[in-house]
């Protein structure tokens, strides 16, 4: 028997809210909408939302349009440092939890008169603090508990730090979307020149946390595969952590080969450096890391100096979290563009259909290899 296939009318009039930061990704993402659905360039599906702070810092959360019968989809960047406010005559850069309280007023703005509320947060609000290894709080299970609570029913995010967090919420609504095949899209049109296959070409996970995401990328790409394990002090805590003593290779042979190192994200980025330094002396030639969410808590100056010694080549990351313009900029950077991506899981949960196809690349990357190596590539 033939699988059934259901094509179902718009759940609710789609509305895109977009929060404070979105403004870039989601008039892109408006743009492909109108694209698909062959609306006119005038219209546009985003609606305003506004939170206004009064002296002190409180806010309230407001909307321009009618939440009557939405299909609302909310793009939040929990992460967006670039968002400003005044409070007691200082400007104050907004905090992940700044932007999280305000997507709650939006939330709370929509007064339960939406048809149907999904978030989209391409970084997960608290998604590094997603277990309990001692007496600390859990702070991304209850951050997916409240959202839920206040009516949410579908959360979507990508790359997230450990997907199993949707464990506090088992009733309700989550997808973790990978950026794999856009990534490799980006570096098969930045790097014409690289070969894909096993004599020149290796993964490298750059620590346990993060194997699941290469171990994916080596068997789609039919690459080897390598591993860093980070060597802790566990008799010291500094920051809440016990540092890293040291970065030790699990692999085969690295020399001649480029290497594509594979992450959720750079924070200050010194792990990923010092890994590449390491992958460098051990002769490998290019370096190019895939990071979803590039932060760069400590600033490109480092950056910046490997790039100049010939220590990395290309670092990868989306444009879902704020880029500011300096790093756009940079030489060594490359941004890769989610906003299609993003409305094409708009488009298709607005009409209540599955998204699994597109949560699932092999079929797009084995085009997309083709285009560039032929068929024989793709085997």
């Amino acid at each position: 028997m033939s699988e059934n296939c259901f094509k179902h009318a718009p759940y609710g009039d789609l509305a895109i809210i977009n929060m404070n930061g979105c403004e870039n990704i989601s008039s892109k993402v408006d743009y492909y909408l109108l694209q698909f659905r062959g609306m006119p360039e005038e219209h546009t599906y985003v609606i305003k939302a506004h939170c206004p702070r009064f002296g002190t810092g409180e806010a309230k959360g407001t909307l321009s349009h009618t939440a009557r019968g939405l299909d609302a989809f909310i793009l939040c960047d929990c992460f967006n440092y670039g968002v400003t406010y005044n409070m007691y005559g200082q400007v104050v850069p907004m905090s992940p939890d700044d932007h999280f309280q305000d997507l709650k007023r939006v939330i709370a703005a929509l007064g339960g008169k939406a048809r149907r509320i999904t978030v989209i947060m391409p970084m997960l609000y608290e998604g590094r603090q997603h277990r309990r290894n001692s007496r600390e709080s859990l702070d991304c299970a209850l951050a997916l508990q409240e959202l839920v609570d206040m009516g949410v029913k579908n959360i979507l995010t990508f790359d997230a730090h450990d997907p199993r967090v949707q464990n506090a919420i088992p009733l309700d609504g989550f997808d973790n979307v990978m950026p794999t095949y856009q990534m490799i899209k980006s570096l098969l049109k930045t790097v014409p020149d690289i070969k894909i296959d096993r004599e020149n070409v290796m993964i490298v996970s750059p620590d346990e946390g993060a194997m699941s995401r290469c171990i994916y990328y080596s068997s789609l790409l039919g690459l080897d595969l390598g591993m860093f394990y980070k060597r802790r002090n566990y008799s010291v805590v500094v920051n809440g952590r016990n540092p890293i003593e040291a970065h030790e290779f699990l692999g085969k042979d690295v020399s001649g080969k480029d290497i594509i190192i594979v992450d959720d994200m750079i924070s200050s980025g010194d792990s990923m450096l010092d890994i590449a330094e390491q992958l460098k002396e051990k002769n490998a030639r290019r370096i190019f890391v895939f990071t979803t969410f590039g932060l760069f808590v400590e600033g490109l100056d480092k950056f910046d100096r490997f790039y100049a010694e010939g220590k990395i080549d290309k670092v990868f990351t989306t444009n879902l979290v704020y880029s500011p313009e300096e790093l756009l900029k940079r030489e060594w950077h490359q941004s890769v563009d989610m906003s299609k991506y993003i409305a094409l899981l708009i488009d298709t949960l607005n009409c209540d259909n599955s998204i699994s196809d597109l949560l699932n690349p092999v079929d797009r990357i084995k085009k997309v290899m083709e285009k560039y190596y032929g068929p024989a590539k793709t085997k």
